[in-house]
Parts: C-alpha cells; sequence; structure tokens
C-alpha cells in the first residue's frame, strides 16, 4: 500500500515547476551523451560518465516527484485555532521569536522556516492554541503568539 504524501499547494506547485524543470533537461542531457559518445572509448571517456549520472540523477528525482504527486493529499488549513499542518506559526522560543510554517515531510526545509509535523518542534506544536505554551523533548517551553 503506498503512502499518502501531504502537501500544502504550494508545495505541490513547487513540485509540479521542479517536474518541469526536470523533464525539460532531459534534451540537453541526450545531446550532451549523444556528443560524448562520438569520443570514442567510453570506459575511459569521462565526459559520458558525468553525463550520464546527470542523466541518473534527473531521471531518478523525476520519477521520485511523480511518485509523490501521485500519492499527495492537499492539506487545507484550518480555521486557524490551533496548529495543524498548513499552519504558520509565530512563536516565542528561548527569547527569540521566530516564524514556522508546518509542513508534511516532504516540503520540510528546515532553513527556510518549514518545519515537518514529524519533526520534534513540529509534534510539539500541533494541536497548540495561541498563548498556550508547548515544551520541547529537550525541556525547553515556548509560547505559541500567533497562528495563519
Amino acid at each position: 500500500m503506498k503512502k499518502t504524501v501531504s502537501l500544502t499547494k504550494q508545495g505541490k506547485a513547487d513540485l509540479e515547476k521542479e517536474l518541469e524543470e526536470l523533464i525539460a533537461r532531459r534534451p540537453a542531457i541526450a545531446e550532451r551523451l549523444q556528443t560524448a559518445r562520438a569520443f570514442g572509448d567510453l570506459s575511459e571517456n569521462q565526459e559520458y560518465s558525468d553525463a550520464r549520472s546527470e542523466q541518473k540523477t534527473v531521471e531518478s528525482r523525476i520519477l521520485e516527484i511523480e511518485d509523490i504527486l501521485k500519492n499527495a493529499k492537499l492539506i487545507r488549513p484550518g480555521a486557524r485555532q490551533k496548529v495543524t499542518v498548513g499552519s504558520s506559526v509565530k512563536i516565542r522560543l528561548a527569547g527569540k521569536t521566530t516564524t514556522y510554517s508546518i509542513v508534511g515531510p516532504v516540503e520540510a526545509d528546515p532553513l527556510n522556516g518549514k518545519i515537518s509535523d514529524e519533526s520534534p518542534i513540529g509534534k510539539a506544536l500541533i494541536g497548540h492554541k495561541v498563548d498556550e505554551e508547548f515544551t520541547l523533548p529537550n525541556g525547553n517551553k515556548g509560547k505559541i503568539l500567533n497562528i495563519e
């Protein structure tokens, strides 16, 4: 049984755009392979090896994205009263104010403020309301300031 993948509307659009870009790279890679084959002996042809490696990477990512999109379930943001997947949450933790978007694991990008609902912080935030405190697994406490 396939696992359903939770995606926000923006996350789905980002994956569809990446898929288009990868598919558009196919002809250029095929041309590189054809040119490299003309150089002769493929066993010692670095250009050919590089082009094949790029082709494998691109094709692998295309298959991965197609599988994700085939099994995607769009996240519909809730009433903004509680933190759910799809919420944007402003928190205060260790004296710092930070805003996170709660997304599914496929979309997670902590460096850009997108945290998975399966991450320790995501799990600690899910279900809480504005002005409620939450506790992380390491014992640090924080407060939810706003939910969008």
